[in-house]
């Protein structure tokens, strides 16, 4: 069966203002889309102001990494990335887990196991087991089918827990966000993770885009932008991408960026600045998908 391919555009501009020129360290930006069986680059360009010379690479998730070294200071950076992409993925898809994996609780092979390392640990304390508890919450049987259990729990994120658009950097813990009743997108993906990763599971941390075109998903006031998810891996259907802000599950509608294991390490632009510590004003940040 065939499904009609989606052109997508997106500009992300992220702007830092300053009250007097600074001079810039080097800036690390992760913002090309990554490549895959859904998903195509057909084109992808930075534009930096001031002008800076930029080299690529590859981190160890396989993520595309830009560095971009400058040699003049300024009291204005823009940094800016369009990039066009044909998105393929399908709107409801089918999943072919492994018989071996069909129900939960199952065991990953040896290889499996060794190649997940730590996406199969947790990352934030849990000294009460808060988290493990409410994690255990959803399965409902021993055993219990287990794409069902991981749907319930991402569908669970958002039942639990009051979404809050939070534009400052940083993210919360899970037990934090658990504690408090709200977060961010950013927020319902580590909740999420960390949980399915206290059952047992691997699962990363995926940030991108989100393609709201009809402006009918939570976390986008527009028909796009930033987003943070998660994704579970299950044998014989590989990575499982899980959107608990917005209860879905498959990569539709989701442009992912950077697959991490932990949240702070998908920060789009990140670098320093040289200069008085007062000089910085403000910062901006601008997607739009179309």
């Amino acid at each position: 069966m065939e499904y009609p391919l989606s052109l997508l555009k997106i500009r992300h501009t992220t702007t830092y203002r300053f009250h007097r020129p600074v001079a810039f360290g080097p800036h690390r930006l992760m913002l090309r889309p990554r490549e895959s069986r859904d998903l195509r680059v057909i084109s992808n360009s930075i534009t930096l102001t001031p002008q800076a010379s930029v080299s690529w690479a590859h981190d160890v998730s396989g993520n595309a990494v830009a560095t971009a070294t400058f040699q003049v200071g300024a009291d204005l950076l823009v940094v800016e990335s369009l990039t066009q992409i044909q998105l393929d993925a399908v709107a409801w898809p089918v999943f072919d887990i492994a018989g071996s994996a069909q129900s939960f609780p199952f065991r990953y092979s040896d290889d499996e196991w060794k190649d997940l390392g730590v996406l199969g640990t947790p990352q934030y304390p849990d000294p009460s087991n808060q988290l493990r508890a409410w994690a255990q919450g959803f399965v409902c049987a021993m055993p219990t089918d287990t794409l069902s259990l991981l749907k319930d729990l991402s569908t669970g994120v958002s039942q639990a827990i009051n979404y809050q658009s939070r534009d400052e950097e940083g993210t919360q813990a899970p037990v934090q966000t658990l504690q408090r009743g709200w977060g961010s997108c950013r927020d319902f993906a580590v909740l999420f993770v960390e949980a399915a990763r206290s059952l047992g599971f691997g699962a990363r941390i995926v940030s991108g885009y989100l393609h709201n075109p009809d402006q009918s998903q939570t976390g986008s006031s527009g028909a796009g932008s930033t987003h943070a998810w998660g994704e579970v891996f299950v044998p014989g259907a590989g990575w499982i991408p899980f959107d608990p802000t917005n209860r879905s599950m498959g990569g539709s509608n989701l442009i992912p960026v950077a697959v991490v294991r932990d949240i702070r390490q998908a920060i789009p632009v990140a670098g320093s600045f040289i200069g008085d510590t007062l000089a910085f004003r403000d910062m901006s940040v601008d997607v739009r998908v179309w």
